[in-house]
């Protein structure tokens, strides 16, 4: 890798991730600032974005991930540290402490990262939350269920992406939903071993994209989600737009569950449900959101998380000023069914005609398997993703609307 002096910042990127769901977030970065990452292998993707590169073997091995930092720093000294990868926050967190530029504690971090730890301190600072409890067996978690009240939601306590999130409407169901969240603790959940039983909240379920700058929150926009049908809480689609009226209504229960997590500095994905007694916080996650909602974000407004979140980890003000007025629709792209992926496309031309299609961006190859939910979970079921944007909402999911319409996905028989 060829070195020369630069003028700009140098960010240390953890885990860059997926070139599908991450790679606008590492582009929009480097942008800005010189970027040097961490990954477990050789450069692929990532390769034009990047001034500096090590290899670490385990993304949750601080003593691994501090030896790579100090090598990138010996040759470089480095601004800021950040990651969007949810399952490696925590000792992102860590290595950023030791390197002197965390921006929040490892404890705030701790805090969102494990759901019982955040509604404990929801609870605390009186944020409209839901009624949670762990159970460690399914005996415990029958008695919690029907000490809250059926219908109820069975989580794994550290897992993100609504893996392993169910809910039970009876004492009879809640046995097979116990068992579908040990599940995805067992694929996903690390050393976190924890299964939640909640209280179910009824009602629209949207996220709050905030900005954290040495302890000042900012709701700069609300994600409206589009869910699959339960007991399930699949995430099939979003919409995003600009000056939406009911950011007003949501920004300040985000802004004080924020807080409530001791969180001050970064960016904030808050997820609430929309109930008839206002809303009420589901969880904070201390990242961009995933399924391209950053990427909807500054498609609507101009506003880059990924920049911003490196304005933040290199110490200087970000810039909230919204640019752009515009609506996005996202759809997360599933097969009709379980089996092989026999054919996915997109009818020749349309997309560039069209000009108002991001994507699709494709997580599976032909011949690869396709496992839906319940048996599978969002990694083994999406095909790909797509978005499409216009100067209103309407506009933008009709377009969506549109283009799914020229999309064919086609499997062959489950093995």
């Amino acid at each position: 890798m060829e070195f020369f002096l630069s003028l700009r910042p140098l960010v240390l990127v953890v885990a860059p991730g997926d070139e599908v769901y991450r790679g606008y977030c590492l582009r929009q970065v480097a942008d800005a600032y010189d970027v040097a990452v961490l990954t477990t292998g050789p450069l692929t993707w990532e390769q034009p974005y990047v001034v500096d590169h090590e290899v670490v073997e385990d993304f949750d091995d601080v003593d691994g991930l501090v030896a790579a930092a100090g090598s990138v720093a010996a040759r470089r000294p480095i601004a800021g540290v950040l990651t969007w990868n949810e399952a490696h926050l925590t000792a992102v967190a860590r290595l950023a402490e030791v390197l002197g530029l965390a921006v929040t504690s490892t404890q705030s971090v701790l805090t969102c990262r494990d759901k019982a730890a955040g509604r404990a301190a929801f609870a605390r600072h009186d944020v409209p939350s839901a009624r949670s409890v762990a159970a460690s067996c399914l005996d415990e978690a029958l008695a919690v269920a029907e000490e809250i009240g059926f219908p109820v939601v069975v989580k794994p306590a550290a897992v993100g992406g609504s893996i392993g999130v169910i809910k039970a409407e009876t004492r009879e169901g809640l046995a097979e939903a116990y068992a579908f969240a040990t599940r995805g603790v067992q694929l996903h959940g690390g050393d976190n071993r924890v299964v939640l039983v909640e209280e179910y909240l009824s009602g629209q379920e949207v996220s709050v994209e905030c900005v954290t700058y040495e302890g000042m929150t900012t709701a700069v926009a609300v994600t409206r989600k589009e869910l699959g049908p339960e007991p399930l809480f699949e995430e099939i689609g979003h919409t995003l737009t600009a000056d939406d009226p009911l950011l007003e209504h949501v920004a300040p229960v985000a802004v004080a569950a924020v807080r409530a997590t001791g969180v001050t500095g970064g960016i904030q994905h808050v997820e609430l449900r929309l109930t008839p007694t206002g809303p009420r916080v589901i969880e904070v996650n201390g990242r961009i959101g995933g399924d391209w909602i950053g990427w909807a974000l500054w498609r609507a407004t101009g506003l880059s998380l990924p920049r911003i979140a490196a304005d933040i980890a290199v110490g200087a003000t970000p810039d909230l000023t919204p640019t752009r007025r515009q609506s996005v629709a996202i759809k997360a792209l599933y097969a009709p069914a379980s089996g092989t992926l026999t054919e996915r496309s997109i009818a020749v031309g349309f997309a560039e005609t069209a000009g108002w299609v991001h994507g699709p961006a494709w997580l599976m190859n032909e011949g690869d398997q396709v496992l839906l939910p319940p048996d599978g979970d969002l990694d083994s079921a999406r095909v790909g993703l797509l978005a499409t944007h216009a100067d209103t909402l309407d506009l933008a999911v009709a377009r969506r609307t549109a283009a799914a319409g020229h999309i064919t996905l086609t499997v062959a028989g489950r093995r």
